[in-house]
């Protein structure tokens, strides 16, 4: 803490509790707005003290909601913990306002462009992927050898199986086309430092365990979801392997893929092992075909695009008694900026939105879109509370350890990373972004299912808050990733990139943040900057089974 930053905050003039910035001493007096708090019991960086002397049954007030209610009675200058206090959250009911909106400033903004792959339907991608997954878990087996022969033959890990035919592609492929480009033409994202393909960033394989076994539903929603992949900006095109009889058919896929892209502009190259016969037929097909189509995709370069192009994911996850006071806001900024230029942004994590829905309710854009947004919500908290749970269960013992002591705490911090602007759209799971500005999207708080999501949905970029630390990692979308405190940034630098304490610190405003994370934003979209979930290869992808987890 500089030597006049705060050492605690009241986040909304409503509020009854305070913020420590700092570890607090008992017997210590802070000061906030002109008022003086004399403290009962020391009180830990990030945890939260009483304003005023609360009885039992006292609400709780943050961010101008209500985040719990008292157990017992808690002194002016007390702490707040697990056992004084409970889960509290206010109802929510239709739309009861008018949407007003004062955009921020985007002038220097408004000419910035980034350097991305232009697609055929419009989009456009932050890198260039081959992507090879399966339809259902039986093919898994079947897309590791996939994963063997290219990977390994293109510099990137073990000699494994099916090698040497990839091996001899690559030599004709080399000796037909003696002006391959070199590889110092290659981004700085580059997974090899002599790549065959220098305009391909990589091929990605997917793995999951459904596509058969469970209800109707999942599968649909799992094609959906691949489907979104298919059709991210950031895919050149991809292989898929069906075994032939499962839930999840080729069908099912190729009409979601449709609704996604009618003109169906990438090549999907589909192997059915049932009818292929021998499993050793299908995969070398598999490996000629994808050859094909890498030669393909190596051709696409990154050419200028503006801002507008942009489709964001907002997430947090290890989240602390900070997140709602750095990251989350700048984050929110950026949301905010994204969409005065046109961009797009999609704040997720239903659960995390809990006691937050009036307010978010209040900014959609009109009675029908609110009218939904109040369906998935109930609908979810329904599906939870039948596997005996609730959105109430959602936060972690580490972020009640670190001051995140209700979901409505947890929620009302979280939801400042969706900014202040409109809500155009909601969607649900596994639907595609439409609409610019800011949407809702139901997914759960879980932290790969949630950013796996989000990539299914179009984010080409994801930005990813955390106070506790967390690796977390897409196969096709950069993660960034933002510390909301400084001594997380120092102490797990391998796996952050951006550091928002400054805030905390008072060495920083929000926007001045927000600007920060945006410029980084523009240089990783552009491949100068990997992230460092790229770097580690954090290649996560969990499809959710809706119902099973917050």
């Amino acid at each position: 803490m500089t030597a006049s930053a705060p050492k605690a905050i009241k986040l909304n003039p409503s509020d009854n509790v305070l913020v420590a910035l700092t570890n607090l001493a008992q017997s210590e007096t802070v000061t906030d707005s002109g008022q003086s708090y004399r403290l009962t019991e020391n009180i830990p960086g990030k945890h939260k003290f009483a304003a005023e002397d609360f009885p039992v049954g006292a609400q709780i007030l943050m961010y101008g909601v209500p985040v719990g209610r008292t157990r017992e009675p808690i002194a002016k200058g007390g702490l707040l913990t697990t056992r004084n206090v409970a889960h509290d959250a206010a109802s929510f009911s239709a739309k009861t306002a008018e949407v007003s909106w004062s955009a921020p400033d985007i002038s220097p903004w408004r000419e910035r462009t980034f350097l991305g792959y232009h697609r055929a339907d419009g989009q456009v991608g932050t890198r260039n992927y081959w992507l090879v997954l399966p339809l259902v878990f039986c093919e898994n087996r079947n897309i590791e050898a996939l994963r063997e022969a290219f990977e390994e033959e293109l510099g990137y890990g073990r000699p494994k199986l099916y090698r040497q035919q990839v091996r001899a592609l690559i030599n004709s492929y080399q000796a037909a086309t003696p002006d391959t480009p070199t590889p110092e033409a290659r981004p700085s994202t580059r997974p090899s430092p002599n790549p065959v393909f220098p305009n391909i960033d990589g091929i990605r394989f997917l793995l999951h365990q459904g596509g058969c076994g469970g209800t109707r539903d999942d599968s649909r929603a799992l094609c959906g979801l691949l489907a979104g992949y298919i059709h991210h900006p950031n895919v050149a095109g991809a292989t898929v392997l069906s075994l032939g009889c499962q839930n999840a058919q080729v069908t099912d896929l190729l009409e979601e893929l449709q609704k996604r892209d009618p003109a169906r502009s990438k090549p999907v190259y589909v192997f059915e092992q049932q009818k292929s016969g021998l499993e050793s037929a299908m995969l070398s097909d598999a490996i000629q075909q994808t050859f094909v189509g890498l030669i393909e995709a190596n051709k696409a370069e990154r050419k200028p695009a503006p801002l507008s192009a942009l489709t964001v994911g907002l997430k947090c996850g290890g989240s602390d008694g900070f997140s709602g006071i750095s990251a989350n806001p700048a984050v929110g900024h950026v949301s905010d900026m994204l969409a005065a230029l046109g961009g797009k942004s999609m704040l997720s994590e239903f659960p995390e939105l809990c006691g937050s829905e009036q307010n978010l309710i209040n900014r959609c854009i009109d009675p029908a879109t609110s009218d939904k947004f109040i369906h998935l919500m109930r609908s979810y908290q329904a599906r939870a509370k039948a596997v005996n749970s609730g959105f109430e269960m959602n936060p972690s013992p580490g972020n009640i350890r670190d001051g995140l002591l209700t979901d409505a705490m947890k929620s009302a911090g979280a939801a400042t990373k969706g900014g202040t602007s409109p809500v155009n759209d909601v969607l649900d799971y596994p639907e595609y972004v439409r609409a610019t500005g800011l949407s809702l999207q139901c997914t759960p708080g879980n932290d790969v299912e949630c950013v796996s999501a989000q990539v299914g949905a179009g984010a080409s970029v994801v930005l990813f808050t955390t106070g506790l630390g967390t690796p977390t990692g897409n196969p096709i979308a950069p993660v960034i990733k933002l510390s909301t405190n400084s001594a997380l940034a120092e102490r797990m630098a391998d796996i952050i990139d951006i550091d928002t304490g400054a805030v905390i610190r008072g060495e920083s405003t929000i926007e001045e943040m927000g600007n920060a994370i945006l410029d980084l934003v523009v240089n990783v979209a552009s491949g100068t900057v990997q992230t460092k979930a790229e770097s580690l290869r954090q290649d996560d992808f969990i499809p959710w089974k809706r119902g099973v987890s917050l």
